[in-house]
C-alpha cells in the first residue's frame, strides 16, 4: 500500500482533533490491521459476558461500542469515497445515539460483529488502495464542515483508539 501522510491542520475540522491526536506515524496499513489484531484479542480475552455488559447505567455495552465502531467507519469512508470523486454536495452529519438503538447490537452474535467489523476494515483498505494519489486532498463538506478523504481515512484509527481506550480503561 502506498504511504498515507496524514492530515494537516485545515484538512478537517478542529472537532476531529481529539481521534487524530490519537494516532501517529504514516503506516497506515499496520495500524489498521494491529488495531484489529487488538480488537479481536480484547473481545476473545473478556467474553461474551463482559460483551453484553455497560460498566454504568445509560452507558453501551462493548458490542454497542463495536457496533459504533463499524457504523461510524462505514460513514467515514462512505464520506471519504463521495469526497475523493468529487462530490460538491454537502453531506450529512448524524446522530450516533439513534444509530446504536435503532441497531439493536445487543441481539447480534458477537462473531457476526467482529466479522462485520474486520470485513470493514478491509473494505477500507482496499478502496484506499484504489483511489488516485490527488484525489486524497480534495475538499468536501459534511456536517457543515470542510473535510478531506485522507482526514477521514485518518480519524478512522484515531476514533477506534478512542473507543479501544474506553473499552480497557472502564469496562
Amino acid at each position: 500500500m502506498k504511504t498515507l501522510e496524514q492530515p494537516k491542520k485545515g484538512d478537517y475540522s478542529a472537532f476531529f482533533s481529539t481521534y487524530l491526536k490519537l494516532v501517529s506515524g504514516n503506516n497506515y496499513e499496520e495500524q489498521i490491521l494491529k488495531q484489529a489484531d487488538l480488537l479481536l484479542s480484547l473481545f476473545k480475552e473478556r467474553g461474551e459476558k463482559w460483551a453484553e455488559t455497560a460498566y454504568a447505567e445509560g452507558k453501551w455495552t462493548p458490542k454497542e461500542v463495536l457496533g459504533h465502531v463499524i457504523d461510524t467507519e462505514r460513514i467515514m469512508t462512505f464520506r471519504a469515497l463521495c469526497f475523493a470523486r468529487g462530490e460538491k454536495s454537502s453531506l450529512p452529519g448524524f446522530d450516533q445515539d439513534p444509530y446504536v438503538l435503532n441497531a439493536r447490537f445487543g441481539q447480534v452474535p458477537i462473531q457476526w460483529l467482529l466479522d462485520d467489523f474486520i470485513s470493514q476494515r478491509i473494505a477500507l483498505l482496499s478502496m484506499i488502495r484504489t483511489l488516485p494519489e490527488g484525489s486524497l486532498d480534495l475538499v468536501g463538506s459534511a456536517s457543515g464542515n470542510p473535510i478531506t478523504p485522507r482526514a477521514l481515512f485518518w480519524i478512522i484509527p484515531g476514533h477506534f483508539t478512542h473507543h479501544l481506550n474506553i473499552l480497557t480503561d472502564r469496562y
